[in-house]
Parts: structure tokens; C-alpha cells; sequence
């Protein structure tokens, strides 16, 4: 049977998603725009890393998005004596067959949340690369595929936090966008309050809205959603902006400009549209270019934030006002 069971239209996508983003709000409570961000990415097909102090609801929000997206669900605690077989797996010794034998890892799952990613050195750190990237596990030479889907949400405290480490560049390069919480308003506090005591219990449950198939045929119907030329030459125009600004030493990789296209597809779904526009380029901007971003150390020390580079980049670069059909898409049929 092929891997994803059905074809979706756009059309579903958008509806199915804002039922799983209804859910998912039940529980963490004010911060839709943020749950927005973090569902795109999975629907991009990338993996999410959310930074914010502790106690924002980091955690919470993997564990539900994972019950509602029915997904194979695991929590893996970085700390600085994990190893990095504590992540991947390893060879035991089988001593009724005389052999070895592998053991997998927390990273065997359909959904991974790597809690507190920069509490753990970086040789720990680096045993996610080769799985975010090719989704697959090479331990002692063997190599192990991962199954589909599989979507890493890690959660990081901000660097000057005490006892992190700052995540390689490489890596951050690996997340598909950054999302931060921030405190919620008073009335969303007390939201928070009152629904804890209405529920008479600590963990929240949220029944699946999806299935991993499902999913997975959510995430195959986004590659109908077309991008006209012009928007896609000022997505790759954003991105070499980040590598020219003044404040800017390393700028976004081509990686920023593939996050851009993907991200901005699922905005467009949102939106009900199976054709994106710039606005929603504009929208998933910062989130995917900001944390690519490494200033100059002059520009660290008059706390001058990323995501100011990206949004000056934003308003120097002028938007594409076109209706052409895309060139890649000239010859389909029904174009």
C-alpha cells in the first residue's frame, strides 16, 4: 500500500488543520499565532524548535500536538551527562544468542520532544543532525531508517540562561522555523487557572483529530500549492538581503529561502488558498530566517535582536505584485 493512503485537496488541509489548532487550544491556552508556527512546520515537514524561558508551556505544546495529530509520541531530557547512545540506540550484548543485538533509541518515534536541547554538550547535540536531516541513524556502522513522519519539537532555554549551550549553527540550520511563547496576558493566566481545576487533574488528554496517513497525506497535498515566480525570486531575494545587511557576519543559507517556500505554502492553506502570495511570506519570515542569523559581535553587544535584521530586510525588499502562473507549472494540466 503506498505510504499515504488518499489524496486531500488544500481545501481539507486547511479545515483539518484548524480543527487540530481548535484542539490543541483547548489546552494551551492564548497563544493561537504561536500554535500556528509550530503546526506549519510539522505540516512543512520540518522540525520546530521552541525557545522561550521555562514554564511557558514549551513542553506542553509537543505532547498535545502530538495526541492530536495521533502520532507515536517521546520525550527525551537533555542534560549534561547525555550520551549520545542515550539518543540514537545501541549494541547490547545478548547473552542467550551469543550476540549483538540493537537497541533503538528515543528517536524511533513518529514525534520527539528534545526538552531543553542546549543543557547537553555538543557531541550530544549533534547526535540529532543525521536524523533531522536524512531521518535516518547510522550506529556502528549499521544504518537504520526512520519511520514516517517524524518530526523533531525542541525546547531551549535562551542562551544566556544559566548551564546552556549554544547550539551549533549547523544545527539551528536544521530547525525549520524558531517560535517563541512569551508570558500570556492576565486573562489568559487565569484561563489557564480555571481550566486546570474544571479538568480536577494534572494532564490534560486530547483525542486525535489525524492519523499519522492522514498527516502524511496533509503534508503531500501541500505540493500542490503553487508558487508564481515572482514570489518565488522574492523569497530567494529576502533570504541573500539577511547575507548583505550591515549588522549581518553569516547571513540566512539556502536552507532560509526552502524554509521560506515551505512555510509560506502552509500559510497559504490556512488562508484557503492553494496559491501563495507574499503576504504570506512576509508572515513566516522572521520565524524562518532569524535564527539563521549569527551578527557581528559588535551588534550582540548593543543587543541588537535577529528578527530586527529580518524585519528592516522585510521592508527593503519590495514585494512582487504579479498574477503569472509558474513556470514550472505551465505544462500541468488545469493551469
Amino acid at each position: 500500500m503506498n505510504d499515504v493512503d488518499r489524496s486531500i485537496p488544500a481545501s481539507e488541509v486547511g479545515h483539518l488543520a484548524r480543527a487540530v489548532l481548535d484542539a490543541v487550544g483547548q489546552v494551551v491556552v492564548g497563544k493561537r499565532e504561536s500554535l500556528e508556527l509550530v503546526l506549519a512546520g510539522i505540516l512543512a515537514g520540518g522540525h520546530v524548535l521552541l525557545e522561550d524561558l521555562p514554564g511557558l508551556g514549551k513542553t506542553l505544546t509537543a505532547r498535545c500536538f502530538a495526541q492530536a495529530l495521533g502520532l507515536d509520541f517521546r520525550r527525551l531530557q537533555f542534560t549534561p551527562d547525555l550520551l549520545p547512545a542515550d539518543v540514537t540506540g545501541s549494541f547490547l550484548y545478548d547473552q542467550r544468542s551469543g550476540d549483538f543485538s540493537f537497541r533503538a533509541g528515543p528517536l524511533f518515534t513518529n514525534l520527539l520532544l528534545a526538552d531543553e536541547i542546549n543543557r547537553t554538550p555538543p557531541k550530544t547535540q549533534s547526535a540529532l543532525l543525521e536524523a533531522m536531516q536524512e531521518k535516518q541513524v547510522s550506529v556502528e556502522g549499521v544504518t537504520y531508517r526512520l519511520d514516517e513522519p517524524f518530526h523533531v519539537l525542541a525546547t531551549a532555554n535562551p542562551i544566556e540562561y544559566e548551564g546552556t549551550y549554544p547550539l551549533p549553527e549547523a544545527q539551528l540550520d536544521r530547525f525549520l522555523l524558531r517560535v517563541s511563547f512569551g508570558y500570556p496576558q492576565r486573562e489568559e493566566e487565569w484561563d489557564v487557572l480555571r481550566r486546570r481545576m474544571a479538568r480536577r487533574r494534572e494532564e490534560a488528554e486530547i483525542k486525535p483529530v489525524v492519523d499519522a496517513a492522514t498527516l502524511r497525506s496533509m503534508q503531500a497535498a501541500l505540493e500542490d500549492v503553487v508558487v508564481e515566480d515572482s514570489v518565488g525570486r522574492y523569497i530567494v531575494d529576502l533570504t541573500a538581503a539577511t547575507r548583505e545587511h550591515p549588522s549581518v557576519l553569516v547571513g540566512a543559507s539556502p536552507r532560509g529561502s526552502l524554509a521560506l517556500l515551505l512555510l509560506a505554502r502552509v500559510r497559504a492553506v490556512f488562508a484557503g488558498r492553494d496559491y501563495v502570495v507574499p503576504e504570506d511570506v512576509k508572515e513566516v519570515a522572521a520565524p524562518a530566517l532569524a535564527h539563521r542569523i549569527t551578527l557581528r559581535p559588535e551588534m550582540w553587544l548593543r543587543r541588537v535582536d535577529p528578527s530586527f535584521v529580518v524585519g528592516e530586510v522585510l521592508e527593503q525588499t519590495p514585494a512582487p505584485a504579479s498574477g503569472a502562473l509558474p513556470s514550472y507549472a505551465a505544462g500541468r494540466p488545469g493551469r
